[in-house]
């Protein structure tokens, strides 16, 4: 019988199956009660000579749901191209091109795409052909958007989709989330949203059980996204983190955690800002830290968005509004603070919510 790892503590024994619920009048649910499952029919073979996927970006945390809450960002992502290569020995994956930053690696075992990649590769029990892959950052890194989970999403689509997508969607978070642990810490508050798309709730990590929270389709949801120039390792953001919290900042945090995931099933963006804007916990301690952030969060509020907070570990500030137009005027609100009071620059961004998640966007066939 085989010992999988559930989490970086604990090898645990599998005794029970996955199990899917999709009941429409409750949020899907996903539950995985082990890691990095083997398929052990035949090797599946390659239905394309080439594929090309697309992974969005991500706001983590989303205020009080500090590594339990995410959703996906329209328009903004990472792109993989992955192929049949010959000149790579069988079974095994080479990175042959990076784009977008040089501050990457192309050793695949060094790498979020490459990691993500070859976890879903031993899924698919992949052995008799070698792969290549090109990775295409447009993210940059650090930047509070996700970056390694909109490569790690992206690599574990391709190699799922050149094989004839055998896997499902919560074996290709797993893969992501394997290169999560290893690249930015065990948290799932991006790449599960990278690869489901919308909101997307952690209810647990040990099994891991992930819950997809449906913003209703009628109502528009605008993000504003102001990123400076700064960079703000997750590594660095997270040991800035109290390793306790007292209880009336626990309660008050789960309470604004609960009205933030009502507000998002009942499509209230006032509720949504409110909540996202109460954190007690993480925010207090990370915005010091960037540059002009409070201020940042001030000037947004002052120019009509519902709710402001870090996206991820920073050090970009997301905003909510109800209309681009809106979003706009407070994303010029919220630069000018940057400069003002960080004497940081920034950019900009008006974005929808992205609710399909990672995707195949093109393929050569065999």
């Amino acid at each position: 019988m085989a010992i999988c790892f559930l989490s970086p503590l604990k090898p645990i024994t599998p005794t029970t199956s996955l199990t899917t619920s999709l009941n429409p009048k409750k949020p899907n649910i996903l539950r995985c009660n082990f890691s990095l499952p083997i398929i052990t029919t035949t090797e599946p073979e390659p239905v394309f000579t080439s594929v090309r996927s697309f992974a969005p970006a991500t706001v983590a945390n989303l205020g009080p749901g500090f590594d339990f809450l995410g959703c996906a960002v329209d328009g903004l992502g990472d792109f993989v191209s992955l192929r049949v290569d010959p000149s790579v020995h069988p079974g095994e994956l080479s990175i042959s091109d990076i784009s977008g930053t040089k501050n990457l690696s192309k050793n695949p075992l060094n790498n979020c795409a490459g990691i993500a990649a070859i976890a879903t590769m031993k899924m698919l029990n992949i052995r008799s052909v070698g792969l290549s892959l090109s990775l295409e950052k447009g993210l940059p890194l650090g930047s509070g958007l996700g970056s390694s989970a909109a490569s790690a999403a992206a690599a574990a689509v391709a190699v799922n989709e050149l094989f004839g997508r055998k896997l499902e969607v919560k074996d290709l978070v797993l893969a992501g989330l394997e290169s999560e642990a290893k690249v930015s810490g065990y948290h799932a508050d991006n790449i599960a949203p990278a690869i489901m798309g919308g909101f997307v709730l952690i209810r647990s990590y040990d099994p891991l059980e992930l819950m997809s929270l449906q913003f209703p389709v009628e109502k528009d949801l605008i993000f504003v996204l102001v990123s400076p120039d700064f960079e703000a390792p997750t590594k660095k953001m997270r040991a800035a983190l109290p390793a306790e919290i007292g209880m009336s900042h626990h309660v008050w945090n789960c309470s604004q955690a609960g009205a933030l995931v009502a507000s998002v099933l009942q499509g209230d963006l006032v509720g949504l800002g409110k909540a996202l804007s109460n954190d007690k916990i993480v925010e207090p301690k990370r915005a010091p830290l960037i540059p002009g952030m409070v201020g940042v969060k001030k000037a947004a509020l002052e120019a009509g968005a519902f709710g402001c907070t870090i996206s991820g570990a920073g050090p970009t500030a997301v905003a909510v509004v109800n209309s681009e137009d809106r979003g706009m005027e407070v994303g010029e609100r919220m630069v000018e603070a940057f400069w003002k009071e960080g004497n940081l620059k920034a950019v900009a961004m008006v974005k929808r919510l992205d609710r399909v998640g990672a995707r195949l966007v093109g393929s050569v066939p065999r």
